[in-house]
């Protein structure tokens, strides 16, 4: 048994030993003991054969592998027709090599090899990763970081910036209950303007006048700009904008109301020529600005002034129309008829009276009281004609109650127009006065000067940038690459 064990058997082997041993009725205690069962019989247990074939001694008495005493010399020979001249033994590695191990090895010392076999190929497998790892950063991240640092070191043609900075100042401001509050600047007052003023600045219009006035496509299309910053010969507008964004640069603070700009061309003479036009543009937009707003106010006031003043007048003209069809003042014949009414309807009282107190004596005298009757009756006929006077002047089309009621609307009608001609007189007067306090002009804080040395490109933090972004890319697509190969193979 112990010699079966340092053959060196497979487990493969071993289980097919055991099922043949089972297959026989053999009682083998373990696959070992199979083994050694099936060579007591003569029986090969690893050849894939239903036939039992007998073991043939070798030729001239030589002894079984397996050495002096080994388990293969104890089998008993029996000669078969069939298997004549063939070894039946189980056979672990094929006769005659020389690099079978050594049965006589001990388990330590063959644990202690495949250990260093196992590590043996970690290590190999380890650095073929990392050989692996390197040539894909190799390729993905450190050539094209060298081809991005050779532009920019070699071949990028060198930029030059001009930085300038201007203001818009307006003569309108919060300083309080200071006297010259409205002398002050305010913080955000011109923060529109500003923007507004930025955003013509970055406008396809300003590259177009830009270009007429000072060539800016000329300049980027020469031949001794580098094939990446150069234009085509033949540019279009949207090309051209595209250059003009990146190299002109425009920037607002609201906390301080500057804006900044920088201007990058390949001659720093043409930065400066630019950036002066470009401070003209500006100057021109603020002031054209500022007349938009105080033409757009004094229009409005104006506007509002003479559509007063006419109002007014046909007011005017419609109640003197009125006075003169009259001819008379219709409240005034109406108040006359009335108080003429209430000193008649006065005196009629005190007759009655008097005529009560006459006839109350028990010889009146006729001839007082006929008189007082007399009175009586002439003042009643007189109220009669005054009432009757009264109702003709209170009523019908053209009466003098609806004449009074029309004057009056024209009277009504021709104050409000004095009122209104008054509210537009003084919004007239309030709009000139917010005109004068509109205006604004462009203050140039920082001069363009003509740069010495060269801004652009930043060659060492280009560099660098180029490095992150390719690592970046191929950090996301390695875990990208992982997440999926992980999917895929769950």
């Amino acid at each position: 048994m112990n010699a079966i064990r340092h053959e060196g058997l497979t487990g493969r082997q071993l289980r097919m030993a055991r099922r043949v041993a089972e297959k026989h009725d053999l009682p083998a205690t373990s696959d070992f003991d199979a083994v050694r069962l099936l060579r007591a019989k003569g029986i090969d247990p690893f050849q894939r054969s239903n036939m039992l074939e007998l073991v043939v001694p070798q030729a001239g008495g030589e002894q079984r592998e397996g050495g002096p005493g080994s388990a293969f010399n104890d089998l008993p020979a029996q000669v078969g027709g069939a298997g004549s001249g063939r070894v039946q033994l189980p056979q672990t590695v094929p006769v005659g090599r020389t690099t079978l191990p050594s049965t006589q090895v001990s388990p330590m010392e063959r644990r202690t090899r495949e250990i260093s076999d196992i590590q043996k190929d970690i290590t190999r497998r380890r650095r073929k990763k990392i050989g692996l790892l390197l040539v894909r950063l190799a390729f993905f991240v450190l050539i094209p970081t060298f081809c991005a640092g050779y532009y920019f070191y070699k071949l990028a043609t060198p930029m030059y910036a001009t930085d300038s900075q201007f203001l818009i100042i307006q003569n309108e401001g919060g300083g309080g209950s200071s006297p010259f509050a409205s002398m002050l600047p305010t913080q955000f007052a011109n923060s529109a303007d500003s923007i507004a003023t930025q955003a013509y600045l970055q406008s396809k219009d300003a590259m177009l006048r830009l270009d007429g006035d000072a060539g800016f496509k000329e300049h980027f299309t020469a031949g001794d700009i580098d094939a990446i910053q150069r234009l085509n010969n033949d540019p279009t507008n949207e090309e051209a904008y595209k250059l003009y964004k990146k190299n002109i640069k425009i920037g607002y603070d609201p906390t301080e109301g500057v804006i900044r700009m920088e201007v990058i061309a390949a001659d720093p003479q043409v930065a400066t020529v630019f950036s002066e036009r470009l401070l003209k543009y500006a100057e021109e937009r603020v002031n054209s600005l500022s007349q938009d707003k105080r033409d757009s106010g004094m229009r409005d006031a104006e506007a509002g002034y003479d559509k007063a003043v006419i109002t007014r007048r046909d007011a005017q003209q419609r109640l003197i129309e009125l006075q003169v069809a009259n001819g008379v003042d219709p409240e005034a014949v109406i108040g006359a008829i009335r108080a003429q009414i209430t000193n008649y309807e006065s005196l009629l009282i005190e007759k009655q009276l008097e005529l009560a107190a006459l006839l109350d004596n028990a010889r009146p005298n006729s001839a007082k009281v006929d008189g007082v009757q007399g009175d009586v009756r002439r003042i009643e006929g007189a109220l009669t004609q005054l009432n009757d006077k009264m109702n003709n002047a209170t009523e019908g089309h053209n009466s003098l109650a609806k004449q009074a009621v029309t004057l009056q609307l024209a009277q009504a009608d021709l104050m409000n127009a004095d009122a209104n001609l008054q509210l537009a007189q003084t919004g007239l007067e309030q709009a000139r006065t917010n005109a004068g306090r509109q205006v604004r002009y462009l203050t140039v804080a920082v001069r363009p000067v003509a740069s010495e040395e060269p801004s652009y490109p930043r060659k060492f933090e280009n560099t660098i940038l180029a490095f992150l972004i390719f690592g970046g890319i191929y950090l996301m697509l390695s875990l990208t690459a992982s997440i999926l190969r992980e999917q895929v193979t769950s």
